[in-house]
Order: C-alpha cells, then structure tokens, then sequence
C-alpha cells in the first residue's frame, strides 16, 4: 500500500522506532526518512543494571543500519532545529527534509532550573550518566546517598520515578552484595507525601515498606529548594549527601519553540485522542514528547509510547488516504521495579491495578523483555 507520499519520523527511540515498525506492519510502502543525531538506539531501562556491572554500554546500544535497511528507513544523522508554520518541512542541522505526513518522537528534556543541580546526576539522561554513578560508587569509602525526583508542576504526567526506585534498591543490593552496605546512609527524597503515587496506593505503600525494611531514611513531602555540593536542601530541612541521584520534571525539547506547534502548559507538544497535533494536517507526536488526554496517572515510559506509536501509524495511514482518523490507543502503566536480584510488577489499567510482590521471576522476566525488545532492531 503506497500513496506516494513522503512520511518522516523524528527520533530514534522507542516511539519512532515503533513508529517505523507500525508503519511497515500495516502495509505502508511509502518512502520514511528518520531524522536523529545518530543511527543507534540507546536502551535506557537497562542502564539501571550499569552500576552493578550487570550491563555495559555496549550491551545497551544497538546499531540501526540492519534494521532501517530491513524496513526500507532513509537515516538522516542530524539535530532538529525547527518546522515550517505549516509542518511539512523540517529544518535540521543538516538542511531542509520535506514530507506530507510527519511524527515527531524527540522526548521529552529534564528542567534543569534547580539551583545547585550540577552537583546531582540524572540517571535518565544516558548511559554516560549511570556509568558516572558506577565510577562515584566504586570510588566511595562510605557517606550518604540520595535518591529522588521530581515533577512538571504545570504537567503533573511529565514525570519519571520509576527508575529511580529502580536505582535505590540496585544501589542498596549492590552495596549488600559488597559486603559494606553498613558503611552508607540511603536516604530518599520527594516533595511528594505519596512517591510513585500514579503507580497506585498499593505500590505506594509497597515502596515505603521496602524502604523501611531495607533501612533506606526517607525525606518527604517538602519542595525543592536547592543541592550543594554535599547536602540536599528542602523547605523542611536539610541533609548531607556525598552522592545525589536527582530525576526532574520533564518538558519540551529546545526546538520546539522555534515552531509554531501548540504547547500543553508545561511546555509539551498537545496532542489530541488520536495522536494527532490540532491545527496541523498530518503531523503527529507520540511518547515523551507530547501531552495526552488520558487519566491522571497516565506514565511516560517506553509501554507507553510504544502504544502511540501504533495509534499514530494507523491514523497517518487513514489521514494520507482521506480516511477518518479514529484509532486512539490504550492508558496502560506496565513496569517491574526491579532491585537487582528480584522484581516488583505494577499493572493499571482504566479497569484494574494489580501489584505482585517482589520475586525473582520478575528479575529475570525483565531481563527477558530486553532481550526480545532489542532483538526486534539488532
């Protein structure tokens, strides 16, 4: 099924990946370039096992020339600075690409306007930065170490903590495993009462369990007010810290307002049921970068934009035919916390929220997941 037409996909994580594959599953034929800085796709999820040494940095990165070549992608290695007022054409730092249907799958970029915050490591940015983490952790004698996040006030959804519970509990079995865990304070902090609250109460009331059985101190329920080099300070106090994991809010990318696409108030792209961008004829978002109706605990995570992606696909393949745009897709939060030898799964749906223990096979079933997720480009 070809129309002619010339789609562009913006990114190359997990939504544009998905992106591609949706696209190439429903029949489209039609010419796709991919626009990012480099052919490669960098596994975030695993990064949470770098500092254990349970992953590399070349286990987590895999080459995409086999697999836009597989699917017929023209790669453009370029950054995106810019769209025409009329979205068919994308400026780049590599030139102009025109196209008749685009979708933009950039993330989202970490607000970074808390005093101090050069003195914190934000996992999520890469592999570099949990490499940082093994380096520092591997280096220290003993001390205090804080973990916590943050949100978007103004999008209460652009927020990611489950990775940061993840590298509390890897921290603390690392350290056990080490044998000199007593040597550390692991303290957790968030201005929030409820941490993970979008996981569900159960998970929430799991995590501080976990916390207290694990003798991790926790600091919450007070804003932000700023770090130094060895304390973490809040509205209710302070406390030292030799190390400080931070993971803050989330909103648009930097190119984004050198275009004229409508912004969510914390800064994201809107996006309607559909995925589509309102007011833009056959220009679409999916993952991180957009802001979605759905409910209020609604995650940004790699399920997630999995799940647009595919609602994307079929609407741009409906949208370049004249048909009706009607396909929406699935609020669905599906994680496993994991803690280096054992996982914790959390399910919610519009129906149900499920929260199974913490076991061994949800380690491994998260191991696996990996291994079949990367398969899929390698």
């Amino acid at each position: 099924m070809t129309t002619g037409a010339r789609v562009t996909i913006l990114g190359s994580g997990f939504g544009a990946l998905s992106a591609v594959r949706e696209l190439r599953a429903r029949g489209c034929q039609d010419e796709i370039t991919l626009i990012s800085p480099r052919a490669e796709l960098h596994y975030l999820p695993g990064t949470i096992w770098i500092p254990s040494g349970l992953r590399t940095r070349e286990q987590l990165i895999v080459p995409l020339a086999p697999f836009f070549a597989r699917m017929k992608v023209r790669h453009v290695g370029a950054e995106v600075t810019g769209l025409s007022p009329d979205g068919r054409s994308v400026q780049t730092t590599a030139g102009e690409v025109a196209n008749d249907a685009l979708v933009i799958a950039t993330g989202g970029r970490f607000i970074k306007k808390l005093p101090g915050i050069e003195h914190a490591i934000t996992p999520c940015e890469g592999i570099a930065a949990a490499e940082k983490i093994r380096d520092r952790l591997k280096a220290m004698q003993g001390g205090t170490i804080a973990v916590g996040f943050a949100g978007n006030p103004k999008e209460p959804t652009a927020v990611r903590g489950g990775p940061m519970f993840e590298f509390l509990f890897g921290i603390d079995a690392q350290l056990r495993r080490e044998g000199r865990r007593e040597r550390f304070t692991l303290v957790f902090f968030n201005p929030s009462k409820e941490p993970g609250a979008r996981l569900g109460a159960k998970a929430v009331a799991h995590l501080l369990a976990e916390m207290a059985r694990r003798n991790i101190t926790t600091h919450l329920g007070h804003k932000m007010v700023r770090f130094e080099a060895d304390k973490v300070v809040t509205e209710g106090g302070e406390f030292a810290a030799d190390l400080i994991l931070f993971m803050p809010g989330m909103t648009g990318n930097a190119w984004f307002d050198a275009t004229a696409l409508p912004r969510s108030p914390g800064g994201l792209l809107q996006a309607d049921a559909q995925c589509c961008v309102p007011g833009f004829e056959h220009v679409y978002v999916v993952g991180d970068s957009g802001s979605f109706p759905g409910p209020d605990w609604m995650p940004k995570q790699a399920h997630m934009a999995d799940l647009q992606a595919a609602a994307a696909a079929q609407n741009l393949i409906d949208g370049l035919a004249g048909r009706p745009q009607t396909t929406g897709f699935k609020a669905e939060l599906a994680c496993i916390i994991d803690a280096l030898g054992t996982g914790t799964l959390v399910w919610r749906t519009e129906q149900r929220n499920l929260l199974l223990p913490p076991m061994r096979l949800m380690h491994w079933a998260k191991r696996g997941f990996e291994r079949r997720y990367l398969g899929r480009y390698r």
